[in-house]
């Protein structure tokens, strides 16, 4: 069972199902972050909170707990790199979504819950860290993800994260192991540019890097179910 959420206004943009994976330990609402910023910053911010609420939204949720699903016969093992200038950490909640070329795909909400490989205490998504995860989920339809979007709840201290790429290796019964690369290096933060909390890439074939190809790159994102 996918969603299929709806995508902002843009140039004919594919429908996009996305099964949620599940991590079992829910997070509470959405915490705002605090920004001291000057009236110009502040006004963006509102505008950023506006395009948060108009774009993609899921009008259905597959919940899964992680472990608890015997269809979940693929294995996804997630590798995030944080850049190494300065105030590029983040504790914010961070989720990924990944599809394929048909798109088909898979949303994973609050990686460190679902598949933190790190060890008790470790600190995720800080300065300069790669860190991994891995767990079980849906096989998706085509192989290898060649779309990511990657999305922060900005909550925490210091909310903006700044990402240098997210390595995806997937593999399944009677399947390849396959890999893929997605550059990020963007800010996912409200108080500096691009002034939006996700990002997304997309290398699928005959797009040209063009994020039209699945969906509205600038308009999409991923909300966080509650």
């Amino acid at each position: 069972m996918g969603l299929e959420p709806s995508i902002s206004p843009g140039p004919a943009p594919l429908k996009f199902p996305l099964i949620l994976i599940h991590s079992g330990n829910e997070k509470a609402t959405m915490a705002s972050s605090r920004i001291h910023s000057s009236s110009l910053i502040a006004l963006l911010f509102v505008c950023s909170l506006i395009t948060i609420s108009n774009s993609t939204t899921p009008s259905s949720l597959h919940k899964v707990v992680r472990g608890s699903n015997d269809d979940y016969s693929c294995v996804y093992t997630i590798y995030v790199r944080t850049g190494s200038i300065w105030k590029a950490g983040t504790d914010s909640v961070i989720s990924v979504a990944f599809a394929g070329a048909d798109g088909n795909g898979v949303l994973i909400e609050d990686l460190e819950s679902w598949g933190g490989l790190m060890g008790p205490g470790y600190d995720y998504f800080e300065r300069g860290n790669l860190d991994i995860f891995s767990g079980r989920g849906p096989c998706i339809s085509s192989w290898p993800p060649c779309w990511m979007n990657l999305t922060s709840d900005g909550s925490g201290k210091g909310h903006g994260w700044y990402c240098n790429y997210v390595e995806v290796t997937t593999t399944g019964p009677h399947m390849r192991c396959s890999q893929q690369l997605f550059t990020v290096e963007q800010w996912l933060a409200l108080d500096t540019s691009p002034y939006r909390l996700y990002a997304t890439n997309n290398l699928c074939p005959d797009s040209d890097g063009d994020d039209t190809a699945i969906a509205s790159g600038k308009g999409i994102h991923v909300t966080h179910a509650q």
